[in-house]
């Protein structure tokens, strides 16, 4: 049940915080047009939108399908994701298109016999598919910014699928490591594994004409060849009748779908503006806030290789994260404080408890203005999800994440392409201490995400840098590792994205990329009062492209099989 506000109150603790007022940037003209994604096959998609006259976002939605097709374990039509744009003024807008729990979901949608599952239990089948929102997502994005024809971004995807792609050494590391929870649907087994059940080899041609013809339905007549007929109702049964989890979904709840344009969250960090997505995603609070408390250090001169930028760092997450697990859901359904947890004064009470020579013994969650109290609840990291860049020569930016949440999403397969199990984002318990919690299970609800796309803006107004990155709760993080090492750190985009990451989600634990000179801090760590450092060996993955000296550059997390490509 949605919680009832008066009017006026509901809409000042749901108001996002506005971007600091800026007069429109000039248009910018590139000589040429530049994407970046995680798969080379899928940048090249976009870089082809580009030749062909497309915008960024064309050639983003380019990558979008293209990636469904050669990276099938992070996402696809059968997920959803958030978009950033600009429009190469200055002007930002935002699309939510972050799925739904079918309207038959509550509180106790994950429990059995009376007891909540474990997350590992609630993966698998039918229980953890939300409505898919990534189709929704590409026609509101089309219908503002493109300039090709709907079904002419289709036409890469639809080759790669038809004429047949080649399984990448990524695609075959997640297609042995998941092989039993990655397969429910006999479709998914028959495509990607051979008769003994090992993985098909990296470098094996794959062919899926399934997902072809669906792609080819949905070019030639929109999106209702996704959310209405026979493909709404095949999702339907896919969930009703999954092996694992069975779940009440109905055709009717695809048809409700919508994607929604959210206002972008933004805010002024030293001379830079940076914007990001709001509820239902945590991405704009979570990176806002880590730089909100950081900006009174002066990171610049510490420099990257001090132990005393990463202890700051991690004291930031710390308390950013806390926040993030308390107070972020679907502003739809409960009153998220984006304006409190940003505002200058509750930021400066924050950051007032980091100190540089000693750890916070405990990170917990503050009381920003407009806050409900709700009950804490923790989201797992998952290795999955995607990122993409696209900025055309005219200076449109668009910035997407898209995700299927899991390696393989739930292991269920309809028309080629995997379903999500992004219900599982959602608390699996709806109420702790006697509490509600922000992000329990509700019917139509979205649940909460890390998922980032992040546009950056210069002293001068004009935007700086487009990125985002892949990789669960750990996206936040990642993402702000790449913009502290542009702006404090001085590094280009490409070295910006080379730099290790730091997790520290909570907690005394802070995780530290394993094999990196960042691992070697760990005992200067220790020393700073940090009582669970650990080495670990993460799936990263980020995309960007920088505006520097007039031109565009592209970068690529040099840990994924990711590429930039120039027009």
């Amino acid at each position: 049940m949605k919680v009832l506000l008066p009017l006026l109150a509901t809409a000042l603790l749901l108001a996002p915080l506005p971007a600091p007022a800026r007069p429109a940037a000039p248009p910018a003209r590139f000589a040429h047009g530049m994407v970046s994604a995680a798969d080379p096959r899928a940048a090249e998609a976009g870089a082809r939108m580009l030749r062909a006259g497309g915008s960024a976002a064309d050639a983003a939605l380019a990558m979008l399908l293209a990636l469904n097709v050669v990276e099938p374990q992070s996402s696809g039509i059968g997920g959803g994701g958030y978009a950033l744009v600009d429009d190469g003024r200055g002007h930002v807008a935002s699309f939510d298109g972050r799925e739904t729990a079918p309207a038959a979901a509550d509180g106790t949608w994950f429990y059995n016999d009376g007891q909540p599952l474990t997350v590992a239990q609630a993966i698998p089948g039918g229980r953890s598919v939300g409505v898919p929102g990534n189709v929704a997502l590409m026609a509101a994005i089309h219908a503002r910014y493109g300039r090709l024809a709907w079904g002419a971004l289709f036409t890469p995807a639809i080759a790669l699928a038809r004429d047949g792609f080649t399984i990448s050494p990524r695609l075959h590391e997640f297609l042995t490591r998941f092989s039993k929870t990655g397969a429910l649907s006999p479709a998914a087994r028959a495509l990607y594994y051979q008769a003994d059940g090992t993985a098909l080899p990296a470098g094996t041609r794959v062919r899926d004409p399934a997902l072809a013809g669906m792609l080819a339905a949905i070019a030639a007549r929109g999106p209702a060849a996704f959310y209405h007929g026979a493909n709404a109702q095949a999702i339907a049964a896919s969930v009703r009748t999954a092996p694992r989890n069975p779940a009440p979904m109905r055709a009717a709840d695809l048809a409700a779908y919508a994607a929604k344009p959210r206002p972008p969250v933004c805010l002024a960090y030293r001379r830079y503006r940076v914007c990001g997505m709001g509820p239902s995603s945590s991405g704009a609070t979570t990176v806002l806030g880590m730089l909100g408390l950081l900006e009174r250090f002066d990171l610049s001169a510490l420099g990257k290789d001090n132990p005393v930028s990463w202890h700051l760092i991690a004291e930031a997450m710390r308390l950013t994260y806390a926040d993030r697990d308390r107070y972020l859901a679907d502003s739809d359904f409960v009153p998220v404080p984006v304006a409190g947890l940003l505002s200058k004064s509750y930021l400066a009470q924050r950051s007032a408890l980091i100190s540089p020579d000693r750890t916070l013994p405990e990170a917990s969650a503050g009381t920003p203005p407009g806050a409900v109290a709700e009950a804490d609840t923790l989201t797992p990291f998952v290795p999955a999800t995607t990122h993409f860049v696209a900025i055309d020569r005219a200076g449109e930016a668009a910035s997407v994440t898209s995700t299927i949440e899991s390696p393989f999403g739930s292991g269920l397969m309809v028309s080629g392409y995997y379903l999500n199990n992004e219900l599982t984002d959602f608390s699996l318990v709806p109420e702790r201490d006697g509490r509600p919690v922000a992000n329990r299970v509700e019917g139509g609800k979205r649940p909460r995400s890390a998922m980032s796309p992040t546009l950056v803006y210069g002293p001068d107004g004009r935007l700086r840098l487009a990125l985002g990155a892949a990789g669960g709760a750990t996206i936040p993080a990642q993402v702000l590792r790449v913009i502290i090492g542009v702006i404090d750190w001085h590094l280009p985009v490409e070295e910006a994205l080379a730099l290790p990451v730091l997790f520290a989600p909570g907690g005394e634990r802070v995780l530290l990329e394993a094999d990196t000179p960042l691992a070697a801090m760990a005992p200067a760590l220790t020393r700073l009062g940090h009582k669970d450092v650990e080495a670990w060996h993460g799936m990263f993955k980020a995309n960007a492209i920088e505006i520097r000296d007039g031109g565009l550059v592209g970068g690529a997390d040099p840990r994924s099989e990711g590429r930039a490509i120039r027009q």
